[in-house]
């Protein structure tokens, strides 16, 4: 086992990858040579055979698992003193870094709007002779699945019937004149055709072209750097134009543990969401509780189902996951389009698309807001959730998605998701609000929000079997999520392998249902999103300077 794997590769243009049977790339003098592996390119990560050894890089892996295991524990031992700590930090990183973070999102969505139109779009990822692992159902499914698979479930309702609700409120001030309401922009109060369209186009801003954006520039970086320029699957390597040889050595070391630590927190975030829906869904069917314990119990449970998707690989456990999720997210979204307000659905789509594309500029602005508490308790702390799930959703998106062109790439990644979220979020949370307003049931309105979801199936034909799907689709994404980013977190624990030991994915599974566990102990949903947006703040700094970064490689690619 050695610290750097790679020793210290050629000016990054130069890179070429080791024909077959070649001899591996000699490092400079005193320096560790290349270890030839027994993996291609693009090959399932979990072929190797199991063993008890471990092949890590030691300083990323040591302080990384170090640093989770003191977490987890100082959590465990201060819980009463922990969700105040986790508030403090949350309300001051939101408070005054909001326009940061909008300002990062807008900076990403550019990037990948100028590379779609650029020449640079006609690079194939792999190379010119580059093919396709994976067909196009298999890849969206993925990358679907790993993207936002809980936070649609949870959200999917609770946000449009939230911000519907702030928006038609309309504002209010304090006695110094500053906004205390939560409506977005300037609200709507008492319209509520325009409550509904504000309130709709805040929700698919926070799922739509910004999120995927943030994604892409992670997966296009890592995809670019690993398949076209031969350098490991692992973070640093994005960097190696900015850095040089230093990308080897301590600057690399901290890319790559603040990537471990997003990835960790980010998905601990939305594995707790997704045990409070899960087990919400299940008292609402079966009233087992929504304690502490049953949270704990479905976590271990989920995490052990995950590990065994672990042990199947990425073709047999993740991939076959992915495509179920997504077939029975499918069978519940066309349910409810042909049973609910079918005709409002979808005459609401293109209405949606088009308040999106209306207020998309005001609701980008990073400077100048009225709306500070829209702008600091939605957005900014969904863009320090979307950066922190960025190198996992990131890495994992780049892994399936070698021999497709760059535009073909960000079409894929950035358009179809948008228009997917578009409708899923149409179809929920129209169907919810139209409840609301033509039927006049306040059941959903009232609603906690992880019950929100089930209280609109009420409302529907064949309750019981629709909220049980419900359940199960969020307990799936849940595992989708959990095997995913074991991958992607030993992949750049381990310095870039891809077919490192089966017992190192184990770990870290384990490893995110225990801070999981932990989080929700300590502080509940504000420790998990304190967690998402304080290792999100780091991160947003390595994306931006990755931004200059991908175009100077893009740029020495043949076109």
């Amino acid at each position: 086992m050695t610290d750097d794997p790679t020793g210290h590769p050629p000016p990054v243009e130069d890179l070429e990858v080791p024909e077959d049977g070649a001899e591996p790339i000699p490092a400079p003098e005193g320096e560790t040579e290349l270890i030839e592996t027994d993996y291609e390119i693009g090959q399932d990560n979990i072929a190797r055979s199991w063993t008890l050894e471990f092949d890590i890089h030691h300083t990323v892996f040591t302080v990384s698992a170090l640093g989770v295991v003191a977490f987890t524990f100082l959590t465990l031992a201060f819980q009463n003193e922990a969700e105040p700590l986790f508030t403090s930090l949350r309300d001051w990183l939101t408070g005054n870094l909001d326009w940061f973070f909008i300002l990062s999102g807008n900076v990403f969505v550019i990037l990948c709007l100028f590379l779609i139109v650029s020449p640079l779009g006609k690079i194939r990822l792999g190379g010119p002779d580059a093919t396709p692992d994976f067909g196009y159902v298999g890849w969206f499914a993925m990358l679907f699945a790993a993207g936002m698979g809980i936070g649609l479930m949870f959200f999917g309702v609770s946000e449009p019937m939230s911000h519907f609700d702030a928006a038609f409120a309309g504002t209010s001030v304090d006695e110094t004149g500053a906004r205390t309401d939560w409506a977005p922009l300037g609200g709507a109060e008492g319209d509520t055709t325009a409550a509904v369209r504000l309130g709709m186009a805040a929700t698919i801003f926070h799922w739509g072209l910004h999120p995927w954006a943030i994604y892409a520039v992670v997966a296009l970086s890592l995809a670019l750097f690993s398949y076209n320029k031969g350098l490991p699957l692992t973070l640093r390597s994005a960097f190696y134009p900015i850095l040089g040889d230093r990308v080897w050595g301590w600057p690399g070391h901290v890319i790559d543990i603040l990537a471990v630590l997003a990835t960790v927190f980010g998905l601990a975030t939305s594995l707790g969401i997704g045990a409070q829906q899960g087990a919400a869904g299940l008292d609402f069917l079966f009233g087992v509780g929504t304690s502490n314990t049953t949270l704990i119990v479905l976590i271990i449970v989920i995490t052990a189902i995950a590990i065994g998707s672990i042990i199947r690989g990425l073709e047999g456990g993740v991939k076959r996951l992915s495509e179920f999720n997504m077939i029975l997210a499918a069978l519940l979204l066309v349910f409810i389009i042909a049973f609910g307000p079918t005709l409002d659905i979808l005459s609401g789509f293109f209405i949606n698309l088009g308040a999106y594309g209306q207020n998309l500029l005001p609701l980008s602005m990073p400077f100048g807001r009225e709306d500070a508490n829209f702008a600091q308790g939605w957005t900014a702390f969904y863009w320090a959730w979307w950066i922190s799930w960025s190198p996992f959703v990131g890495m994992f998106i780049a892994r399936v998605s070698r021999g497709r062109t760059v535009r073909e790439f960000l079409l894929a990644v950035l358009i179809v998701p948008t228009l997917l979220s578009v409708l899923w979020m149409t179809s929920l949370g129209g169907t919810a609000i139209s409840q609301v307003l033509n039927d006049g049931f306040t059941g959903v309105q009232d609603a906690a929000l992880e019950l929100k979801l089930f209280e609109m199936l009420t409302q529907l034909p064949l309750t019981a079997i629709t909220s049980f799907v419900g359940i199960t689709l969020v307990l799936v994404f849940f595992i989708t999520s959990s095997d995913s980013g074991s991958l992607v977190i030993d992949t750049i624990a381990a310095g870039g392998k891809t077919n490192a030991p089966v017992i190192q994915r184990i770990f870290w599974a384990s490893f995110e249902g225990l801070v999981a566990i932990a989080l929700l102990l300590g502080g509940g949903l504000v420790a998990l999103q304190a967690m998402a947006v304080s290792t999100g703040l780091p991160f947003t700094l390595v994306l931006l300077v990755s931004c200059y970064a991908l175009v100077r490689g893009l740029m020495n690619e043949p076109r």
